[in-house]
C-alpha cells in the first residue's frame, strides 16, 4: 500500500516521457552512429576487426553524442514542465517537492542507460548488416559481448557527474539557454581538449576516458565521474527541492 504513492511520480514521469520526443531522442543518436559505422564499414578495403569496429561506435558516443544527447535529453525532460509552466502546480501537490524531481532523476539516467544498450546492439547490427551486403568485409576475431558491454556500462557510470550537472541547470532554470549553454560549451572544450592530461577531471571527457590506455585514467575518471556524480545529483535534489524555480 506504501509503494504506490512512492512510485506514483515515478509512474507518472515515465508516461510523459513516453508521449515526448525523448523516445525519438533515444533511438536517433544511438542510430547515426550505426549508419556512420556501417557506411564506413562499406567503403572498406578489407575486413575489419569486431575490436576495431566495437570500439570505434563506442568512442563516437562517448566523445561526441553522449554529451549532446545528455544536453537534449535534460532540456527536453525540464521543459515539460517549465514549458506550461506547471512547477506551481505540481509543488503545490500532497507529496515531498523531492520525488518530483527524484523521479525526473531517474527517467533521465534509465533513458541514457537504455540508449548506451541500443550503441551496442546496433552497431553491432550494422556490422552484420554491412557483412550481409558485402560478405567479403565480415568482421574478423571473436565478438566479445561481454567486454563491450562492460566497456559502454563503464561510459555510463563515468558519465553520471556529466548527467547531473546538466539534468541540475535545466531544472533550474526555466529558460532552456543555460542547460544548452552548459553542455555544447562543455562538448566543446572536451572536443578541443582531448589530450590534455587534466581531461580526466573535467566530466565530460570522464566518459572516453573509459578508453584510455593507462589504468590511472580509467580509475580515475570512472571514480569521480560515479563518486561526484551521485553527490551532485543527492545535492541538486536538495536545492531544487527548497527553492522556486526561475
Amino acid at each position: 500500500m506504501t509503494a504506490s504513492p512512492f512510485f506514483a511520480p515515478l509512474f507518472v514521469e515515465a508516461r510523459k516521457l513516453n508521449r515526448s520526443l525523448a523516445a525519438v531522442l533515444a533511438v536517433a543518436a544511438p542510430s547515426l552512429i550505426a549508419i556512420f559505422v556501417f557506411f564506413n564499414m562499406l567503403r572498406a578495403e578489407e575486413p575489419p576487426a569486431w575490436e576495431r569496429l566495437m570500439l570505434g561506435g563506442a568512442g563516437i558516443w562517448a566523445f561526441f553524442m553522449l554529451p549532446m544527447s545528455v544536453t537534449a535529453l535534460t532540456a527536453l525532460v525540464a521543459h515539460m514542465e517549465h514549458g506550461p509552466r506547471s512547477w506551481d502546480h505540481l509543488r503545490a501537490l500532497p507529496l515531498p517537492r523531492w520525488r518530483l524531481y527524484a523521479a525526473k532523476m531517474v527517467c533521465v539516467l534509465a533513458v541514457v542507460a537504455a540508449m548506451s544498450a541500443a550503441v551496442l546492439a546496433m552497431t553491432w547490427g550494422a556490422g552484420i548488416l554491412a557483412t550481409a551486403i558485402r560478405p567479403e568485409l565480415a568482421p574478423t576475431g571473436a565478438f566479445e559481448l561481454a567486454r563491450y558491454a562492460g566497456l559502454l556500462a563503464k561510459m555510463y557510470l563515468a558519465a553520471l557527474l556529466l548527467i547531473s550537472i546538466q539534468l541540475w541547470v535545466a531544472l533550474r532554470w526555466a529558460s532552456f539557454v543555460p542547460a544548452l549553454a552548459v553542455g555544447i560549451g562543455g562538448t566543446f572544450f572536451s572536443v578541443v581538449a582531448t589530450s590534455a592530461k587534466q581531461g580526466v577531471f573535467f566530466p565530460w571527457q570522464m566518459p572516453v576516458n573509459m578508453l584510455a590506455t593507462e589504468a590511472w585514467r580509467v580509475q580515475t575518471a570512472l571514480g569521480l565521474g560515479l563518486g561526484l556524480g551521485a553527490i551532485v545529483l543527492v545535492a541538486a535534489l536538495i536545492h531544487l527541492s527548497r527553492r522556486e524555480v526561475l
